[in-house]
């Protein structure tokens, strides 16, 4: 069968680090097995909030990578203030922790740069391609945001080129994701960023989201939208299952593990959770003798600054930002994985993509967001774990003392089911399947 070809627009690629990169990196590597061949337009001197080295293994041998430079204020900005650096990663300060730089630089971050600060690489990319796909057969382009600027280049070659078919690969909202409250738009702002949406929405031939609900919000908008959501990699999950196996029995005789692998910035911390473990240490000698709380990749300092001042302090096992591949080996080595969403309603269709790799280690998962949220479907639907609104404290308490209780009579088994549909190489072929 012919090969046809798909230019994939994207910011993050290896050695990009966290979970942005590895949705078409993924998809890049497998696509090959269903006649598409992928080609990347990246930039050339991006700046990455992590770097993963690991990844690159990951990157097809022949592929062909575009390059053009690309011009960042956040390179500026993170010599102005250092807190800069996780705004260009969707992370902010919020309530009491905002300083007046915070304040400014978040302002500064919605009003001047819209969508967002990737915005300067728009026009020359669109020049660029304009004059690659007139000198390349390309079947179809995809543009991944965030950065949502990339959708903006997306809008102008559908403009010079009305044939081409486009995909608009949402990997979180635009307006709807829970930081855009947080940018102190002006009314004019936030006009502008709507009608952008809005454009993409209605020119794109097809939307991609990556939660059942964000498709069905993006339909109401006026997207032709299908939902694709993030997954497992067969590869990443075995690679390191001998070594996993002897480091998991060894590690979780001794001790009783709830981890967190990822980003956790403040607007997605678990207040309640630490509350309810300090407890837990306080209340019971023989879970204070086994509980370990593992955090394996980027925590924000005030969120440490907070579970260091309480009874949890000297259960901390904090590992830092740590590779991919062992990342998935830390999963594997844990009892309970902790993930977390935003707590306001309009998040409930956040998928968190570590959930599909939290469910290939057959752990147990104790979830934290909106009620209704997709993350409780899944969960519901694999009888991996369970999922909690941040107000729940009894219910919360109960379900770590049950699997704790489990744990130590040697009872917490790991159970899975129904998640074949989340492997990466099952989302592909759904995926060349939309593309035609």
């Amino acid at each position: 069968m012919e090969q046809k070809k798909i230019l994939i627009i994207t910011y993050y690629w290896p050695p990009a680090g966290g979970p942005g990169v590895q949705r078409w990196l993924k998809f890049a590597k497998y696509l090959p097995e269903f006649s598409w061949n992928p080609v990347i337009y990246t930039p050339e001197n991006p700046s990455y909030p992590l770097v993963d080295e690991s990844l690159l293994k990951d990157v097809p041998q022949n592929i062909e990578i575009v390059k053009t430079k690309i011009w960042e204020p956040y390179q500026l900005a993170e010599k102005l203030n250092k807190s800069n650096k996780k705004f260009k990663a969707g992370q902010f300060d919020v309530g009491k922790n905002q300083s007046w730089k915070s304040k400014l630089s978040i302002w500064v971050r919605g009003n001047f740069f819209i969508p967002d600060a990737r915005v300067f690489w728009v026009k020359p990319s669109i020049k660029f391609l304009e004059q690659y796909l007139k000198e390349n057969k390309i079947d179809v382009v995809v543009t991944s945001g965030p950065p949502h600027s990339l959708h903006m280049i997306g809008l102008g070659l559908k403009h010079k080129f009305p044939a081409l078919k486009w995909i608009a690969d949402f990997r979180d909202p635009w307006t709807e994701i829970s930081y855009y409250q947080h940018l102190k738009l002006t009314k004019r702002s936030d006009r502008k960023h709507r009608q952008l949406e809005s454009a993409v929405f209605k020119n794109a031939d097809i939307t991609l989201a990556t939660s059942y609900t964000d498709a069905e919000n993006f339909r109401k908008a006026g997207a032709n939208a299908v939902c694709i959501t993030n997954g497992f990699d067969e590869s990443d999950a075995a690679v390191p299952q001998t070594i996993i196996a002897d480091n998991a029995s060894r590690q979780n005789a001794e001790s009783f593990t709830l981890s967190y692998i990822g980003v956790l910035e403040q607007l997605r911390n678990p207040e309640n959770l630490w509350k309810i473990l300090d407890e837990l240490v306080n209340e019971n000698t023989g879970f204070a003798a086994h509980f370990t709380l593992k955090f394996a990749g980027r925590v924000d300092d005030k969120i440490l600054q907070s579970i260091e001042s309480s009874n949890l302090k000297n259960h901390i096992l904090n590992l830092g930002y740590i590779s991919h591949d062992k990342a998935v080996e830390e999963m594997a080595n844990s009892n309970l994985l902790l993930i977390t969403n935003f707590p306001n309603a309009s998040s409930r269709g956040i998928i968190p993509g570590k959930i599909f790799e939290y469910l290939a280690t057959g752990k147990q998962i104790i979830s934290f967001g909106p009620d209704q949220a997709d993350v409780a479907r899944i969960l519901d639907e694999t009888g991996a774990g369970k999922h909690f609104s941040y107000q729940e404290s009894k219910l919360v308490k109960d379900f770590i003392l049950e699997k704790y209780e489990l744990w130590k009579k040697g009872n917490l088994l790991e159970n899975v089911q129904n998640i074949e549909q989340f492997s990466r190489r099952n989302l592909t072929k759904k995926l060349a399947e939309i593309l035609g």
